[in-house]
């Protein structure tokens, strides 16, 4: 079955709700409340064109020998419309510098664990006390005494804006 045939069993349906088709009209310039008509409209335009980008980039795919769409089939369908063409390819670039940030913050979080790790086995190791919440004798805090020359609590509490 082609997958135009299919678009027929949306008709009279919205599929994109009544309030982001608004904030996307408002954002261009229309009123805060437009006409449900105009909303219809445009829910219209949207699906059509969705569809038939999706119909040209499921026809590459299918001319390629393949079943699923690529990135490429998308490409290939905008080919003609070099200002969607660099939207998409915009998207993909920002999409692969999150996935890189994700994967070194994901590195940078293992090596803390790790060095982590080997501190408290060194520690454990030298007879040093255990850390607290540990298991064992109660822990021992030295800490020192504030004074009346240290002012870091006033401070905090000025910043705050609280008051004794």
């Amino acid at each position: 079955m082609e997958p135009r045939a299919r678009a027929g069993k949306n008709v009279g349906k919205m599929n994109f709700s009544h309030n982001e088709l608004a904030q996307l009209l408002y954002a261009h310039g229309d009123v805060k409340n437009p006409l449900p008509e105009t909303v219809r409209v445009l829910d219209e335009i949207l699906t059509d064109f969705m569809q038939s980008i999706a119909f040209e980039a499921a026809r590459a795919a299918q001319y390629s020998g393949r079943q699923k769409i690529k990135y490429e089939d998308f490409e290939f369908a905008f080919r003609k419309n070099p200002a969607f063409l660099g939207k998409v390819q915009e998207v993909f670039e920002k999409q692969k510098e999150i996935k890189k940030a994700r994967e070194i913050l994901r590195d940078a979080e293992d090596d803390i664990m790790k060095d982590a790790a080997e501190e408290e086995k060194k520690r454990e190791k030298a007879g040093g006390p255990p850390p607290a919440g540990g298991s064992g004798s109660k822990p021992i805090n030295k800490e020192e005494e504030l004074g009346e020359a240290d002012d870091d609590a006033d401070a905090e509490m000025d910043a705050l804006g609280k008051k004794k």
